[in-house]
């Protein structure tokens, strides 16, 4: 099954996530097939905390790739904010 989820980066107490469309039988970290947007939980500033490519995740949806709990909300916080700023 192919899942769309985070994979963490970063260092030790700073996070950094990537959304990665995977493999559901690979590691966390480990082999991805795309990578379709970032989390940075701790932005400040003007860092930009979340970036989403709307469109591949679509396209992921549709050929039957899940999301995971937390991406999920993630997509739908971005699209909040997308339909904020049009």
């Amino acid at each position: 099954m192919v899942v769309i989820r985070l994979a963490r980066g970063g260092s030790k107490k700073r996070p950094f996530y990537n959304i990665v469309v995977a493999n559901s039988a690979q590691r966390r970290d480990g082999r991805f097939i795309e990578r379709v947007g970032f989390y940075n939980p701790i932005a400040a500033g003007a860092a930009e905390k979340l970036r989403v490519a709307q469109d591949r995740v679509s396209y992921w949806i549709g050929v039957g790739a899940q999301l995971s709990p937390t991406v999920a909300r993630l997509v739908d916080d971005a699209k909040k904010a997308a339909v904020a700023a049009a």
